[in-house]
């Protein structure tokens, strides 16, 4: 295994990388979402079925809506 990492290059070697940390990182992220709240489990969960039914907005006119609301305020 060491030798085939050892091979990869470029993009191929980043997505090794990538996949290796989300395996490490797996363990920490069930712990941290176990330790959120039921109030903020739930409002994640409704975020996620917002966004899976289309009502998202795009970071940019979220953005543009904040900075307009404080720099007015």
């Amino acid at each position: 295994m060491f030798r085939k990492l050892d091979s990869l290059k470029g993009n191929r070697l980043e997505e090794a990388y990538g996949m290796l940390l989300n395996y490490i990182n797996g363990k920490s992220e069930l712990d941290d979402w176990q330790n959120l709240t039921n109030e903020q489990q739930n409002a994640i969960r409704l975020g996620i079925e917002q966004l899976d039914n289309g009502e998202g907005r795009e970071h940019k006119k979220v953005m543009s809506d904040i900075r307009k609301r404080y720099t007015n305020a």
